[in-house]
């Protein structure tokens, strides 16, 4: 080690005293003054570095064993349904029969999983027009103080609580639609209007990120061939941003897969297959939160209803999979 210390020295003292470079003031750096152990030794920041490389390291290994854990635990429990009670998988998913309390053949979640789709769809196509049409406004026509106030409130309702959707579609939508169409108000049309107003930010936040990210050459372009301003959004600004803008979508999409606590104050819970848009239903998240502090762990009730749980998990991972490969498609 003496060694190799010694030689990079001798390199140091002749690079110093051959150094020919007038601006560079070196004057005050004899060879002598050299210190070769802070050379060879790790600096502090150098330490620093492995610090947060370790620590970087270490966050990422805890989120993928957090991940896997939850993936192996509702795995594990929503497969118990089928290979520990022995339900058939295809009864499960075809069958509209739902009481698991009278044994495996009442364990059918096909109402659940038609509503679960029926509102998000529905949520998502009334939403997704609005969202874009915020979305073009605050980019292409508004001013940058309006563009802030309507990001402001866009950001507010993001921040509101589920439950206080919930609480005003309960108080203000459900017996407005009982008085329209009668009934008991409770249903897919009034779970659709709660998660409309709930899916709404979301979309139109990452729509305007998506809108935002089109070159501005190609709005130059357009501009300088005689395009109207909505010729350029509609034929270059909303093809540009086409699969950013279906990505937001699908987030909104997500979002309103998984929301549990305000449709359930507003569908009514009852898990019956949805013949019209103003009878009770249940989704698979409101029977999980309204069914699943009533069940004893290990029994059929309860794994049943892992099974949902697992369902709405592979849902989640096929929304996460389409969002990938839209944004491949995008970049090609």
């Amino acid at each position: 080690m003496s060694e190799k210390n010694d030689d990079l020295k001798k390199v140091v003292n002749q690079a110093l005293a051959e150094q020919k470079v007038p601006h560079v003031k070196l004057d005050k750096m004899k060879p002598s003054a050299v210190d070769i152990d802070k050379l060879t030794k790790p600096s502090k920041e150098t330490h620093q570095e492995y610090w947060g490389k370790g620590l970087t390291f270490l966050a990422i290994v805890l989120i993928i064993l957090l991940v896997v854990s939850i993936i192996g635990f509702v795995g594990e429990h929503g497969l118990a349904t089928f290979f520990s009670d022995h339900v058939n998988i295809i009864h499960f998913l075809t069958s509209t029969n739902w009481d698991p309390t009278q044994g495996k053949n009442h364990v059918g979640a096909l109402a659940m999983i038609v509503t679960s789709f029926l509102v998000t769809l529905i949520s998502a196509l009334i939403a997704a027009p609005f969202a874009i049409a915020v979305a073009l406004f605050m980019t292409e026509y508004s001013s940058k103080r309006s563009a802030k106030f309507l990001q402001s409130v866009t950001e507010l309702l993001v921040g509101i609580p589920s439950v206080v959707y919930g609480f005003l579609g309960l108080t203000i939508i459900v017996p407005t639609i009982r008085n329209v169409f009668g009934g008991t108000g409770f249903g897919i049309l009034a779970a659709t209007l709660v998660l409309f107003v709930m899916v709404l930010p979301t979309i139109t936040s990452l729509t305007v990120d998506a809108l935002k990210a089109v070159p501005t050459e190609l709005r130059n372009s357009s501009a300088a061939l005689g395009a109207t301003r909505w010729q350029t959004i509609y034929h270059v600004i909303l093809r540009a941003s086409t699969s950013r803008i279906l990505t937001a979508i699908i987030f909104g999409m997500a979002r309103a897969f998984g929301e549990a606590l305000a449709v359930q104050m507003v569908i009514g819970n009852a898990v019956l297959m949805p013949y019209n848009l103003v009878s009770p239903s249940a989704t698979l998240t409101s029977q999980l939160t309204s069914q699943m502090g009533n069940t004893v762990m290990g029994t059929l009730p309860n794994n049943a209803l892992w099974s949902l749980a697992l369902l709405l998990l592979l849902m989640s991972l096929l929304f996460n999979f389409l969002v990938h490969l839209i944004g491949k498609k995008g970049k090609k």
